[in-house]
Order: C-alpha cells, then sequence, then structure tokens
C-alpha cells in the first residue's frame, strides 16, 4: 500500500490546456488515480514550448481553478498548486522574469524540458543560464536525453553545478524498456535522483504510478531516500515559494 502524503511534481492535470486532460472528467479520473496512488499534494505542469504550446497564462490560471475545484470535490486533503514544464530555449530568463512563464508553485525551482536529441553542452549552458540568475532548475525525465544517457557522470556534473534531476516512475518501474530502467538504477543508486514525477496525461495512458515508484525505491533503497524524493525534496520547493511571497 502507497504511503500517503506523497508529492506528484509533474504532471499534466489541468484541463484543455496542452496534451494532457482533456476534460473537467478526465481531470477528476486522474485526480482519483493520483489519490490512490497515495498523492495527496500535486505541483500541475502544464506545457510552454514556443510554436507547440503557448497556451495564454490567463487561461492556465483558469483552467487551474477546474483543477482546484476538483480536487476539493475529492478530499480536502488534496493540496495543488500551478507550475510548468517548461521547453527549454533561449528566452528562459526573460520569460520567467517577466511572468509570462510561471515557476514551480511560485517559487525558484524550474522544471526544464529539453528535447530527446538535445547535445549535452546545450543543456549545461541552458541550466547555468537559469542558475546564474538564481533559478533552481529541475531537468525534467532525464532518462529521456540521449547525451546524458551516455554516462552517468554527465548526471553528476550537472547537479555538481546545483542543478536537481528529475524522472519519471515508469521509467524507474521499466514501463518505458530495460534501458532507461537500467539508467534510472544507476541514478538511484548514486543518489542524482532528487525528484520522481508521473508525468500522467491521462486516465488511460501515461497514468500515474507515484504510489507503486515509491514502494519500489522503498523496498530497493530504503525508506529514508524515498522519503527524501517523494515528500522532503518537494516539500523544499513550497518551502522556497512561500519565503519568497513573505520577503
Amino acid at each position: 500500500m502507497p504511503k500517503k502524503g506523497l508529492f506528484d511534481i509533474h504532471c499534466h492535470i489541468v484541463p484543455s490546456v496542452d496534451d494532457g486532460s482533456d476534460s473537467r472528467e478526465e481531470t477528476m479520473k486522474m485526480l482519483r488515480m493520483e489519490y490512490t496512488q497515495g498523492v495527496r499534494n500535486i505541483i500541475a505542469t502544464p506545457h510552454f514550448r514556443k510554436r507547440m504550446f503557448e497556451t495564454p497564462l490567463e487561461t492556465v490560471k483558469e483552467q487551474f481553478q477546474v483543477l482546484r475545484e476538483c480536487a476539493f470535490e475529492i478530499s480536502d486533503e488534496f493540496k495543488v498548486y500551478l507550475g510548468c514544464e517548461f521547453h527549454a530555449n533561449m528566452e528562459m530568463v526573460e520569460l520567467l522574469k517577466t511572468g509570462q512563464v510561471v515557476s514551480m508553485a511560485g517559487s525558484r525551482y524550474v522544471l526544464t524540458e529539453f528535447s530527446g536529441s538535445a547535445e549535452a553542452a546545450y543543456i549545461k549552458e541552458r541550466l547555468y543560464s537559469l542558475l546564474s540568475h538564481g533559478y533552481r532548475p529541475i531537468i525534467a525525465h532525464i532518462e529521456r536525453y540521449e547525451s546524458m544517457r551516455k554516462d552517468v557522470s554527465l548526471a553528476e556534473e550537472v547537479a555538481d553545478m546545483g542543478a536537481f534531476i528529475q524522472v519519471n516512475a515508469d521509467s524507474i518501474l521499466g514501463k518505458e524498456g530495460f534501458g532507461t530502467k537500467r539508467y534510472c538504477k544507476k541514478l538511484l543508486k548514486s543518489e542524482l535522483v532528487h525528484f520522481v514525477g508521473s508525468d500522467c496525461h491521462g486516465s488511460a495512458r501515461r497514468v500515474s504510478r507515484i504510489g507503486e515508484a515509491y514502494d519500489y525505491i522503498e523496498k530497493k533503497w530504503g525508506s529514508p531516500y524515498a522519503d527524501q524524493i517523494f515528500i522532503k525534496n518537494p516539500q523544499k520547493i513550497l518551502e522556497n515559494a512561500k519565503y519568497r511571497k513573505e520577503r
């Protein structure tokens, strides 16, 4: 039975803003699945990608209110926050500074996505740009980037720079193939995974398996590490957001 109080910091559960949930009904189904998995805290991360996903922020915020209403209908234990999966581009810092793209729950953390074929040098340059402007990049599903998968030392390098690493629950559980699972195991063994997200896009495809991933990591590497990844590190995002708000 998955532990309750888990976080999902990467999901496409806001209705009708990207390629995730396409309706209020679908969002309700996805939330029920998250609840069953032991998730009680969600940072919803609609895509922002130039020329592909550019839903106006005002629309995203309106639809986020629908998500909040749905979450409250299911349980008052549910806490939902707005974030974004920000596909890296050369204007990232400007878009964040001007509020055209939101960070994770109003914190300095930014869930940063790259193309699967992105070169390691480009990934490092974009991360450095965010870090040098006071942001805390979280690399979304690092296991998808061919250049990073070549060698675990590249993940060590970006972590040493100050970036954080997120992997998908399905990748840990072997749903994305043996090679991906093996790479995730190497990262976990080296304690290079800081966050796990479901990256769920629906109730029938790419579903949330956060609780199953928690159970797997707890069994293999123990409760302290599982709690760190699924609860304590995500809490730091909210603490940072609160600190920024109070300043």
